[in-house]
């Protein structure tokens, strides 16, 4: 059964050299038809007819994608286990018991999903996997594919929780009580799919984590650039806004009378965008979902519940757009003549990732003789999780028209492939302690 899945050693292959001394890391390559094979396999649980891939967080679709992620794990005779908030680890054993590198990613999507987001990352780490055990290489240290629970956070709070929990950044139980929309408990889905494991959450330490992502932004592709090396990610600030007015006729009432929460909610929305604007730099600002309240064609909303995503590079920054938030919201509850509450949802400080692991990637790419150029992560990732409790740095490969979260989401073959080799020659590089040859 799926939630039954015990560690399994992996076998250990002969090796063509001593461990990987004397083989040319450039001797290896990604099989593209493998990869892209694989990918699509997984696009196809419950694709809908616009091409979006919804697979959310513990639905049956969910179910469905992790059987088959661990179907391949076990092909590949790694090491499978569960954890306690349902994170899938397969381990490849290396040649010493040394800490292990991870490579991972999620391959739970939002509603409006596209092929690529997080599976990507999850794939090419099989991928890598199945090229050293086709040359019959194992590298010096074990090499653990990780797929994290919940990191779009589209139907539970707060996103990244998979790994948020596996670095002790959220307590387990905590997160096992969070509830959707339908007040449905995230435990008991994790059950009812056959995914709540009993592995102790962050009992693997890694040395090092590595996440290969397509970059749903639009700077690789608009600039003809193949690679990014990520070296810093923003802070993510997500707010829920409700506010509280009074329902009445929409006929009879004056405008002048009215305590309408949509109105409040219009202006929330307008002014985002201009404190956005205003602030300049990097500064981000995104009203994602609204909800009115009876929601009928001729009633005055008596409430509204908002949400209010906050990104920025810089954390003095993000705290100061906080601080605009709260300086508006106080106002407008007087102006308007509406009770108005802030509810915390996520936050997450920026990220600076491991300098070493930048540069291995960087050095990587260049020996392939692709550019790469450094860049910061718009989104959110699994990445910065992990950087609270092991070096970390991410890959990026472009992303056709920056188009992401959309059934147009895409990215070339070429690129992908590329992504998955530079992946490869990082993680080996990574676990010689050497530079990449």
């Amino acid at each position: 059964m799926p939630g039954m899945h015990g560690y399994r050693r992996a076998r250990v292959l002969p090796l063509k050299q001593p461990r990987c001394a004397g083989v040319m890391f450039t001797d290896l390559t990604i099989d593209e038809a493998g990869l892209l094979g694989s990918l699509e396999e997984l696009a196809r649980i419950n694709r809908q007819p616009d091409g979006s891939c919804r697979r959310v967080a513990l639905t049956d679709a969910d179910r469905s994608g992790r059987d088959l992620l661990v179907g391949w794990m076990h092909e590949l005779d790694l090491g499978v286990h569960v954890d306690q908030i349902g994170n899938i680890l397969g381990i490849y054993r290396g040649a010493s018991a040394a800490k292990p590198i991870m490579i991972g990613s999620h391959i739970d999507t939002v509603s409006t999903g596209g092929w690529l987001d997080g599976a990507y990352g999850v794939i090419a780490g099989l991928e890598v996997i199945r090229t050293l055990k086709r040359h019959g290489m194992t590298p010096r240290c074990p090499l653990v594919v990780a797929s994290f629970t919940n990191e779009e956070g589209c139907r539970f709070q707060p996103d990244m929780m998979g790994s948020l929990v596996y670095a002790g950044g959220l307590d387990l139980q905590a997160a096992l009580r969070s509830e959707d929309r339908d007040g449905v408990v995230l435990g008991d889905e994790l059950k009812r799919i056959g995914y709540a494991g009993e592995f102790r959450c962050g009992a693997l330490v890694p040395q090092a984590y590595v996440e290969l992502h397509i970059e749903q932004g639009p700077i690789l592709h608009g600039e003809g650039i193949p690679l990014g090396a990520v070296e810093t990610l923003q802070g993510i600030s997500w707010q829920q806004i409700t506010i509280h007015g009074t329902a009445n006729h929409a006929g009879t009432t004056p405008m002048s009378a009215r305590k309408d929460a949509a109105q409040a909610a219009a202006k929330v929305i307008s002014f985002a965008r201009e404190l956005a604007l205003r602030m300049r730099g990097q500064q981000l600002a995104t009203v994602g979902s609204v909800h009115l309240d009876p929601g009928i064609i001729n009633v005055v909303p008596r409430k509204a519940v908002l949400t209010l995503d906050l990104r920025n590079p810089l954390e003095a920054h993000l705290q100061q757009a906080e601080s605009h938030v709260v300086d508006f919201l106080e106002a407008l509850s007087v102006s308007e003549g509406v009770l108005i509450e802030k509810k915390q949802l996520a936050r997450f400080s920026p990220v600076t990732f491991d300098p070493e692991i930048v540069k291995t990637i960087e050095m990587s790419a260049r020996i392939l003789g692709k550019p790469i150029r450094r860049m910061t992560s718009g989104a959110g990732h699994d990445a910065q999780m992990m950087a609270r409790i092991c070096p970390a740095a991410m890959i990026f490969v472009p992303s056709v028209g920056g188009v992401s979260h959309n059934p147009a989401e895409h990215t070339e073959s070429e690129h992908l492939t590329l992504g998955a080799n530079v992946l490869l020659r990082t993680v080996l590089a990574l676990s010689e302690k050497r530079q990449p040859q």
